[in-house]
């Protein structure tokens, strides 16, 4: 690993998958262009959503068991900031350009 690449893992990550695991969401922060499908998994043994953080958000899952996938497109550029109401302890954010 060079030197420039380290601590770099709290930038902010490209691609459409974002995994649920050891009660967090992994990137924490996913940027996406508008028209991506945006696909969450969670790899937990218990359930999560994942919800808009904030009245009026488009994130609206229902609790995901073991293996279950939740998607959604984004379509308005914009930073959409989301948690798990179970722990609402899991927070992230999806930057969408």
């Amino acid at each position: 690993m060079s030197p420039a690449s380290k601590g770099r893992s709290a930038a902010p990550v490209t691609g459409n998958a974002v995994a649920i695991k050891n009660f967090a969401f992994s990137p924490a922060t996913l940027k996406v262009k508008a028209g991506t499908t945006v696909t969450w998994t969670n790899q937990d043994t218990d359930a999560h959503t994942v919800t808009s953080a904030g009245p009026g958000g488009p994130l609206h899952s229902a609790a995901l068991g073991t293996h279950a996938t939740y998607t959604y497109t984004f379509t308005k550029p914009g930073t959409y900031a989301y948690l798990c109401t179970i722990h609402p302890f899991m927070t992230s954010t999806v930057e969408v350009t």
